[in-house]
């Protein structure tokens, strides 16, 4: 009895409830594809304004570091003149922050946001990295940006070695001095490579589960 009643009305608003869940999963998985879309344009920019004979670009590398966990670089730009690990931001509105400040702030119209300092959070980054590649590269080649997309506006000083679209292109080129010969930046890529976990939403699910871990500590 119930069943035909209802029966009508499923087969009449049955696109209304597949809008609805197409909807919620558009939610679930928004800041997941704002941030493949910030890392898509700085692979763009490396292929539009960077020699592709002198720079490989290496994306979304997921390391384990020494604490039995996870890192998680957007970007490791390999190069003769030096390694560059960056971290992408695809953040709309009025940014404030300083180079030492724990936290940031995003601001779109009345709404305030805050987020981790990402020249911290990427130093921790550099720092893993720096670790994998011990053996064969000193620290000093390596070299920590952040990427921030134009839609962003800094309402305080940008700090140094933050940037706005294909800016850090720029600075990556001020990089003359050969510091790594090709032997050994092969090494270093195939080190990387072998290290690197499986691209897989298992392994997106891990890191974000020891993220979990580690801010509830």
């Amino acid at each position: 009895m119930i069943a035909q009643i209802f029966a009508p009305l499923l087969s009449t608003f049955w696109w209304i409830l597949l809008l609805f869940i197409v909807i919620g999963i558009i939610k679930a998985f928004k800041p997941y594809l704002k941030g493949k879309m910030g890392e898509f344009a700085v692979a763009a920019h490396a292929k539009l304004y960077l020699d592709q004979d002198r720079y490989t670009l290496l994306n979304d590398c997921t390391l384990p570091d020494e604490q039995n966990q996870t890192t998680q670089i957007d970007h490791i730009l390999l190069s003769p003149f030096g390694i560059f690990v960056i971290e992408t931001k695809n953040y709309k509105g009025w940014i404030f922050g300083s180079q030492h400040q724990k936290m940031w702030t995003q601001k779109i119209y009345k709404k305030s946001f805050k987020f981790q300092n990402p020249l911290h959070q990427n130093y921790k980054h550099q720092k893993v990295l720096e670790a994998v590649l011990s053996d064969i590269v000193e620290p000093q080649f390596i070299h920590s940006l952040v990427v921030f997309m134009p839609d962003c506006e800094f309402k305080t000083q940008m700090p140094q070695h933050v940037f706005r679209g294909a800016g850090w292109t720029d600075y990556v080129k001020t990089f003359q001095e050969v510091t790594i010969p090709p032997m050994k930046l092969k090494r270093i890529q195939l080190r990387i490579e072998k290290e690197v976990l499986e691209k897989s939403w298992k392994t997106n699910r891990q890191h974000i589960e020891n993220l979990k871990i580690k801010h509830s500590e």
